[in-house]
């Protein structure tokens, strides 16, 4: 099987990169307004993975829109009945959430958690 285009070294250091900016002084009010951090468990793995993710939010609804769908993995974390996930420091603090992913007829897919 192909190596998944998140696991790329450039992806790493660019996520990394978004992240420091979520924290930084006078850019992260900013750049938190579309990006969150989440945590999850991966299904076979068990391990816990943390990546930063663009979102829109509407209520205790959270949708993460996910680019170039065939060529990421962590999503399919989230298929059938979904999971448990967190978004870290949403609203100042870690919240939890139910997640689940679907794709359209167009081949887009989408994460939709409800926080808890």
């Amino acid at each position: 099987m192909a190596k998944a285009f998140s696991d790329s070294p450039v992806v790493r250091v660019v996520n990394r990169v978004f992240v420091a900016l979520m924290d930084a002084p006078l850019l992260g009010g900013l750049v938190r307004r579309s990006l969150v951090v989440i945590r999850y468990e991966g299904r076979k793995s068990g391990k816990t993975f943390e990546l930063p993710v663009g979102y829109r939010r509407s209520g205790d609804v959270i949708v993460v829109r996910v680019g170039m769908p065939d060529r990421k993995n962590w999503w399919r974390n989230f298929l059938g009945d979904g999971a448990p996930l967190v978004f870290v420091g949403l609203d100042g603090a870690d919240r939890a959430a139910h997640a689940v992913a679907t794709r359209d007829a167009g081949g887009g897919v989408s994460v939709r958690a409800t926080l808890s």
